[in-house]
C-alpha cells in the first residue's frame, strides 16, 4: 500500500547524512534569503517572521509511523522547503522526535537566525546543526544569498559564534561557491575569517551541479574546490557531486534494505523532486533501482504534468511542478 505523507520523506541517501528521514516544516520557499543558487527556485515569501507552519503533532505522528515500518536510518533531517528555524515550534519538535526515537536529529539550516537566543533555545538538543555560509562581507553576502532586509552578514556570523558556545553538538558549516561571485582569492580569505571565528567542527564546500534559481549561476570545477579546500583547512572537505553512475549500476538504498513497490517508488521520485531537482542518476542510487526503471518512474510523473526535465552542466535533472 503507498503511504503519503504530507510533512516526511525518505529515507533517501545524503552524501552528508547517510540514510536519512527528511521532515518538511515550513511550506514552499518561506525563507530568509533568496539565494541565487537554489535548487528549488526563487524565494515566495521572504521573511523573519517565526509562525506556526505545521503541527508538530501531525509531524511526530508521520514519523512514529515511518519508524515502525521503515528502516532505521542514519539521521532525522529537519530542512526540506523552506528556512525550518522560521517555525516556532522547532523546539517542541526536536523535543518529540528525542522522544520517539534513539535516532540522531539534524538541521539543515541557512544560519540567519541563530541571533536569536529563542532559536538557539529551539536546537539545543540537537546533535548536529547544518549552517551555510557563502560570503565574508557583506556585498558579497547580498549578492549571493540575497537576504531580507534586517539580515546582516555581522548578525549571521555572530550568531553562530553564540551557538558554538552553547550547543553541545557539532556544527558543519556548508560553503556554496559561484565562480563569478564569492570564489575569488579575496572573498575566500574573508570567508576563512569569518570560520575560524565560528570555530565549527566541520566545513564541506558545494557547488551548482544542480539546477538553480538563477540560470546564469554555473558550477566551481572539482579541481578548485580542492583547492579552496586546502586553503580553508584541515576540517574541509568537498561534498558537491560531481559523479555519474553507470547505466544500471545498483546502490545506495538497496545495501541498506530499502525496498518499495512500484507505485510507492513513483510517489517517493514525487517527493524527492519536490525538494531538489534530481537527475536518473539522483534517482538510481536513492531507490536503488537501474536507470530503466528510473526512466519509468519519471515518464509517469512526466505523463501526469508533475514534472519537467531541465539541463544543467550537461546533464538532465527532473524537478515537480506541483
Amino acid at each position: 500500500m503507498t503511504v503519503r505523507r504530507k510533512y516526511l520523506y525518505g529515507p533517501v541517501p545524503s552524501r552528508r547524512l547517510g540514510l536519512s528521514y527528511g521532515v518538511d516544516i515550513v511550506p514552499f520557499k518561506v525563507c530568509t534569503l533568496d539565494c541565487v543558487y537554489c535548487q528549488l527556485g526563487r524565494t515566495v515569501e521572504k521573511t523573519v517572521k517565526r509562525m506556526d507552519f505545521a503541527p508538530v503533532e501531525e509531524i511526530l505522528a508521520e514519523l512514529t509511523e515511518a519508524l515502525a515500518e521503515g528502516p532505521k536510518a542514519d539521521f532525522i533531517t529537519i530542512g526540506g522547503s523552506g528556512e525550518p528555524t522560521l517555525h516556532c515550534r522547532l523546539g517542541e519538535l526536536i523535543d518529540g522526535i528525542k522522544g520517539i526515537t534513539d535516532i540522531p536529529a539534524a538541521l539543515l539550516t541557512n544560519g540567519t537566525l541563530f541571533d536569536r537566543k529563542d532559536v538557539r533555545d529551539d536546537c539545543a538538543n540537537l546533535d548536529v546543526v547544518l549552517p551555510s555560509l557563502d560570503a565574508g562581507d557583506e556585498q558579497t553576502f547580498r549578492r549571493i544569498d540575497r537576504p531580507e532586509p534586517t539580515i546582516s552578514l555581522e548578525n549571521v556570523i555572530s550568531g553562530l559564534c553564540a551557538l558554538r558556545e552553547e550547543f553541545a553538538g557539532q556544527i558543519w558549516i556548508e560553503v556554496f561557491l559561484v565562480p563569478s561571485i564569492n570564489a575569488a582569492s579575496r572573498q575566500i580569505a574573508r570567508i576563512k575569517e569569518a570560520i575560524d571565528r565560528i570555530r565549527p567542527d566541520k566545513v564541506q564546500l558545494n557547488t551548482a551541479v544542480r539546477p538553480t534559481a538563477d540560470p546564469n549561476v554555473v558550477k566551481l570545477s572539482a579541481e578548485k574546490l580542492q583547492d579552496i579546500a586546502l586553503r580553508l583547512g584541515p576540517l574541509c572537505e568537498v561534498i558537491a557531486d560531481f559523479s555519474i553512475i553507470p547505466d544500471g549500476q545498483v546502490t545506495g538504498a538497496d545495501k541498506l534494505g530499502v525496498h518499495f513497490d512500484t507505485a510507492e517508488k513513483v510517489q517517493t521520485v514525487l517527493s524527492m523532486l519536490k525538494r531538489r531537482p534530481c537527475s536518473l542518476d539522483d534517482i538510481t542510487t536513492a531507490l536503488s533501482v537501474s536507470r530503466r526503471q528510473a526512466r519509468k518512474y519519471v515518464a509517469q510523473l512526466q505523463g501526469a504534468g508533475l514534472v519537467e526535465a531541465e539541463r544543467k552542466g550537461g546533464r538532465v535533472f527532473f524537478k515537480s511542478v506541483c
